[in-house]
């Protein structure tokens, strides 16, 4: 499903008081731009300027999906926004229609999250929920004009821009010099983009995609390089920081260990850490050693590290898993280039991250292709791309969604023989049921599963249509020939699945307006553009019929889910939304599913250990191995929202307190660091 849309540039602006001395802004001009994924053109942004007012259409398709956007603005005298008018339609299908107007000093605005208004006392930036990435010109506009460039913004928070460096760029037109500018405040992380000598918009970037000038495509590489280094130089200060590698035994006291086999807390303990290794498991009274460094835990819990199996890692999610106690992560698609760099730098000890088992992505060429991993046009192309993966350590493949169905059988028996596991998507025009007789060991996203029940021959699931036909679940009878054929082949194969629970609950159940259900534990903990992304539907719920539908086909999804558990089908937890708080949501639902909290914990840890074949070194707190661990003050066995509060985390015998490291993200820390004690 790869639920994580790309979003260049995502804070759009109008700017509430225009600030002075901005450059002179052009009345008549056109702009061109490419969007560029995997290397692969999907898109366009194309701008007309015809005196104040500034006409946009955004379009870009990757993987089936993706915004398509028309934007028009109005502009005073310094060429600052007095009107802006978003519509379309979003990633997922969610209707846009989103406004902004500046009047006699008061701005009002609507988006997905309802309509507010302010009188700025001074300068004030808008943030568009919605926007193209042409917007980034504009913030510079205003940001470079302030002194320390740094501006309120609207309805909270406030927008900062850092120079970066000047750019050599050559394309059809010749070769210029750019500026590389980092913008942050409104989320997560810092966007980027380029700016030419005269201020006007020339790149947004990241590490997957570029947003690019017409004429320098040619540029991408380099340009994704660039947005690898920016982030790359920000993780490195950060994990300087952060990281604590005490070069003497951590004794960490008063501690209970949940045990994943017994699935239940010890007496209290004392666990002791020696390099990266748990070098004992002793009782809670037992004496220091000379020179050691003590944690008070306080009567809280040590809680083994978490295994996020369906994930997409970069960068930007490395340090945040590791901090929500997600000490293992299974990739399950990639460039390769950047996933190898990424390990290297989190195995140097340079970045913080978790550790990585990779999957081979492979996907058939089509216009509705995900440019991920390796595309494929023949069956031997396909047999050739799990060789390589193979040859490269690759601990799997996985199958997607353009790939010939007639393919499948020649690729898994040549994966298997290779020694890899085979999982995936089911392919446009095929089901489920083909695929486990093919031999997939592995069913990714429930969704995949359950169309094989409810669409018509030839319908093409590469489009939203494996999303937006869940609306017909509801009249789906769950005990009919046809649903138990499937479980039952998947019990008898032995198949099991990674059903990625919580991005069907986002996709089902989110609604304009009001919190996305899987976020309300956490989102007023974050920075104002995430609080407002978690009042924004995923899909398009166009009136109570289809709001009525989505919500029966959550009940639905959870019902199939909780099926196949109780039918003995092996569930794997994973998000495919970027693990960190949302895995903590991924645990909490399978509770649906029939399991308790110690259940669930243990096959969060143990059991994935077991099933990567790495329990002789992970999966529960044990002498002799590996490090990896988190601190929590409850009881998560009686209380799975335990786990959301984390005041330590040990990876690879690396100490992260996460109360010190989120302000970095702007967001306001779940619990207190415990006391620490330094040998004298």
């Amino acid at each position: 499903m790869a639920a994580k849309a790309l979003k260049f540039g995502s804070i759009a602006l109008a700017i509430a008081i225009a600030p002075m001395g901005l450059p002179a802004f052009a009345q008549e001009a056109t702009e061109n731009f490419t969007v560029i994924i995997g290397g692969t053109n999907v898109g366009h942004l194309d701008v007309v300027r015809s005196g104040d007012t500034v006409r946009i259409d955004y379009d870009y398709k990757n993987n089936g999906r993706g915004p398509t956007m028309k934007e028009e603005l109005k502009l005073d005298p310094k060429g600052m926004p007095v009107s802006w008018k978003i519509t379309g339609n979003s990633t997922f299908g969610n209707a846009i229609n989103e406004s902004f107007t500046m009047q006699r000093g008061t701005a009002r605005w609507t988006d997905s999250t309802g309509s507010g208004t302010a009188r700025p006392k001074g300068q004030a930036i808008y943030v568009a929920q919605e926007g193209s990435p042409w917007a980034a010109g504009l913030y510079a506009r205003a940001l470079l004009a302030d002194d320390d460039r740094s501006i309120p913004a609207l309805p909270g928070g406030a927008l900062s821009l850092a120079e970066l460096e000047k750019v050599q760029v050559t394309g059809t037109s010749g070769a210029m010099t750019v500026t590389a500018y980092a913008l942050s405040g409104n989320d997560l992380d810092p966007s980027y983009f380029l700016l030419d000598d005269k201020g006007a918009l020339f790149a947004a970037i990241s590490p997957r995609a570029v947003f690019v000038r017409k004429g320098f495509e040619g540029e991408d590489i380099r340009l994704r390089d660039l947005a690898v280094k920016y982030s790359t130089e920000r993780f490195v200060k950060m994990q300087a920081k952060a990281a604590n590698t005490y070069k003497a035994p951590v004794r960490i006291t008063n501690v209970r260990v949940f045990d994943p086999v017994a699935m239940k807390l010890t007496e209290p303990k004392s666990v002791l850490v020696s390099g990266r290794h748990i070098s004992a498991v002793l009782p809670a009274n037992s004496p220091a050693t000379p020179g050691e460094v003590t944690i008070d835990g306080e009567g809280g819990t040590l809680v083994p590290g978490l295994y996020e199996m369906h994930g997409h890692i970069g960068q930007e999610d490395a340090m945040l898993n590791v901090l929500a106690g997600i000490t293992s992560v299974r990739d399950m698609g990639n460039e390769i280039d950047v996933l190898d760099g990424l390990i290297e730098r989190i195995d140097s000890g340079v970045l913080a991250g978790p550790r990585i088992i990779k999957s081979g992505f492979i996907e058939g060429k089509s216009p509705f292709s995900s440019n991920n991993g390796i595309l494929v046009n023949s069956q031997q192309e396909a047999i050739d791309a799990a060789r390589f993966y193979a040859a490269r350590d690759y601990q799997a493949i996985k199958i997607y969604n353009s790939m010939n169905p007639e393919w499948i059988p020649a690729l898994v028996k040549e994966a298997k023989a290779l020694g890899l596991h085979v999982m995936g998507h089911v392919p446009a025009f095929t089901n489920a049921d083909a695929m486990i007789a093919a031999g997939y060991d592995e069913m990714t996203h429930i969704n995949q599963v359950m169309l094989g029940w409810v669409l018509e021959p030839g319908e093409d699931t590469r489009t939203l249509l494996r999303l937006t036909a869940l609306k017909r679940l509801p009249a789906l009878d769950l005990n009919s020939g046809r649903v138990n054929a499937t479980i039952r082949a998947m019990v008898d194969n032995k198949v099991t699945i990674d059903p990625t629970f919580a991005i069907h609950e986002s996709l089902l159940l989110s609604r304009n307006g009001v919190i996305n259900p899987g976020m309300a534990d956490y989102v007023d903990h974050m920075p104002v553009g995430v609080q407002r992304s978690a009042k924004q539907a995923w899909a398009n719920i166009s009136g109570a019929a289809d709001d009525k539908a989505y919500r029966g086909a959550f009940d639905q999804v959870a019902a199939t889910i909780r099926k196949m558990h109780e039918s003995g089908i092996f569930l794997l937890p994973g998000t495919d939304m970027g693990g960190s708080f949302t895995y903590h949501r991924e645990l909490e639902l399978y509770q649906k599913a029939g399991m308790t909290p110690a259940q669930i914990l243990r096959r969060a840890t143990h059991d994935m250990a077991q099933y990567l074949k790495q329990d002789q070194s992970l999966g529960s707190i044990e002498k002799g191995k590996f490090a990896d661990f988190f601190l929590i003050q409850g009881d998560p066995t009686k209380d799975l929202k335990a786990i959301k509060a984390i005041r330590l985390v040990a990876r690879d015998g690396v100490f992260y307190y996460p109360s010190e490291v989120y302000p970095e993200f702007g967001i306001k820390p779940f619990a207190t660091k415990p006391k620490v004690k330094l040998p004298k």
